[in-house]
């Protein structure tokens, strides 16, 4: 990539997010899922789900753990996942003078769906059960995400061009070194497909015990071929997946919906209020009553996003 235009279109970049992410970490925007980021010092981590999306970074850096899988990554770089994952994540570069800024929007995998319909080679060229992964930034990724961004200074514009400019860069994805990862759950008959359909029992069921044979049976595998490939997808076993969607369930129950931690707990599957709170700690780094009482004085809940 040419080092001038790269520059250029970041600084570009750092400037639009600077004007429209205005005094808090998380904004949302008039484009349809588009979201914005600030971070003014590198902290502790912070636990979200992250549905299927492209992020890139600005200014600063980040790194993101997902299961047991750690990736790193600045403004040279961008992140896709392909699938709903429970991530960990830090900024590790920011100042109050030089905050952390990023961007993410949401991925549709209807619309994967349809460009590759529309794709000569509708064929990932690498087989991948990835659904999380790093790719190295190219100017055509960077200059769709900044056509995007533009779009918030001329709002009038956002109905008719942005649907055109978001196609754009989907298509640069799927074009992208990450394209593999990004295609694989729109490809009819992929281990990825049939993954997704045990990962959305788990999500729909947070209650009920994982029974590996029903899942194995969901997504048409044995329990060996299950295992591989779930854990190669999101980097943990369906046990370490449900337990975590479990806790951030009950995190969002205690505090947007006032459950108290036994009565989420419970509601989660959770039969051990002890287990409950000591797998909690584990996971966001206090018990859960200070956690959410932290949360709440804070007026945030974690970063929300993967950018």
């Amino acid at each position: 990539m040419h080092e001038a235009g790269f520059a250029a279109r970041r600084a570009e970049m750092v400037a639009l997010i600077e004007r429209h992410c205005v005094g808090t970490d998380k904004a949302e925007t008039a484009i349809p899922g588009l979201l914005l980021f600030r971070g003014c010092i590198a902290d502790k981590p912070t636990c979200a789900v992250v549905n299927s999306a492209f992020a890139m970074i600005a200014r600063g850096a980040k790194r993101i753990l997902v299961g047991d899988a750690v990736y790193d990554y600045d403004t040279r770089h961008y992140m896709v996942a392909s699938v709903e994952l429970p991530v960990s994540s830090r900024v590790t570069i920011a100042s109050p003078s030089e905050p952390y800024l990023g961007m993410a929007i949401g991925i549709d995998p209807l619309k994967i769906a349809d460009l590759v319909a529309n794709m000569p080679n509708k064929h990932p060229k690498t087989a991948v059960d990835r659904g999380f992964g790093i790719g190295e930034m190219n100017a055509d990724i960077q200059g769709a995400a900044l056509r995007l961004l533009r779009l918030l200074d001329t709002p009038d514009d956002i109905p008719v061009l942005a649907p055109i400019i978001e196609r754009e860069l989907l298509y640069r994805l799927l074009t992208g070194s990450l394209g593999a990862l990004l295609q694989q759950t729109a490809t009819a008959g992929s281990h990825s497909q049939q993954i997704v359909r045990a990962m959305d029992w788990l999500k729909n069921n947070l209650a009920q015990a994982v029974t590996i044979d029903h899942l194995a049976d969901l997504a048409n595998m044995s329990k060996s071929s299950l295992h591989h490939h779930f854990k190669a997808l999101t980097s943990m076993t369906p046990v370490q997946y449900q337990k975590q969607l479990r806790l951030h369930e009950a995190r969002r129950l205690m505090l947007s919906d006032r459950h108290d931690a036994a009565s989420a707990a419970h509601r989660v599957g959770y039969e051990s209020p002890s287990q409950f709170s000591r797998e909690y700690r584990r996971l966001f780094g206090a018990p859960p009553g200070r956690d959410v009482a932290q949360l709440a004085a804070g007026g945030a809940w974690g970063d929300g996003g993967p950018a």
